[in-house]
């Protein structure tokens, strides 16, 4: 074999070797527990748009943040508050100006279905004596949704009563699910979580000024696959992503 058809061969195999370190990788994204259904459903758009599918990993904000800070392979980070946002970036783990809110939501009170009782969402009413057993949220102080609940049972004045009664779960979804099951009487979630259960029923919801407003920022983390930008602008501005925030509940005025 001549030198010629040895270096042509050995080239070609350089580049088969090379194709797939050049191919785009699947965008690894780290998202609040309340955005699964939604985040999932555009995830499944941009496969279909060509692109790989997104390794989507959903959990609490607080815990999603913390696994970020301390390396954990995320290209990029949806957090259900500023806070935990804010927490990554006074840590320099975001790429810098890439951070924007690409939804809202709206906070309510659930029980399980069949089992409404009377609530007034106004200062005076005694919700501590309208309901027996506990109220599930988020862990105050520490998952978003607990966070804002604290905020709205506090602006109300309700959360001193209340505050030994509440269970305070890992992210929204569980504490949706118990009372789902009937474990918890009363619950504070996202509007966005009522809707998509069969088997509990908005009771009221929070006056906006109530607690902070609730919004969904999103960023690349700093060191992301180039293709995260691209994954990022897809959910920020598609007419597709919005359509699909806006069928789940989320408002979109905070794009």
């Amino acid at each position: 074999m001549s030198a010629w058809p040895r270096h042509a061969a050995l080239c070609a195999l350089a580049l088969a070797f090379a194709a797939p370190a050049a191919a785009e990788q699947p965008v690894r994204v780290f998202a609040a527990a309340s955005l699964t259904n939604a985040l999932g459903d555009i995830a499944t758009e941009w496969e279909k748009a060509g692109h790989p599918k997104p390794r989507l990993a959903f959990a609490a904000s607080s815990t999603l943040a913390r696994q970020i800070e301390a390396g954990a392979p995320a290209d990029v980070f949806a957090s259900a508050d500023a806070t935990w946002m804010d927490h990554l970036e006074r840590r320099g783990k975001l790429a810098p100006g890439t951070r924007a809110n690409v939804a809202g939501n709206t906070l309510v009170m659930i029980v399980p279905r069949g089992r409404r009782f009377p609530v007034h969402m106004q200062r005076g009413f005694d919700l501590a004596d309208a309901f027996d057993g506990k109220l599930c949220t988020g862990a105050p102080g520490v998952v978003p949704v607990g966070i804002y609940a604290r905020q709205a049972l506090q602006d109300l004045g309700w959360w001193n009563a209340l505050q030994g009664r509440v269970v305070g779960t890992d992210d929204v979804r569980t504490a949706l699910a118990f009372v789902e099951r009937g474990e918890c009487p009363l619950g504070i979630v996202y509007a966005t979580d009522a809707k998509i259960s069969r088997r509990v029923e908005v009771l009221a919801t929070f006056p906006a000024a109530s607690h902070e407003p609730i919004v969904y920022p999103m960023a690349i983390v700093r060191g992301a696959r180039p293709e995260a930008r691209a994954f990022l602008d897809y959910v920020k501005t598609s007419k597709t992503a919005a359509a699909i925030f806006a069928r789940y509940g989320f408002t979109t005025g905070a794009r």
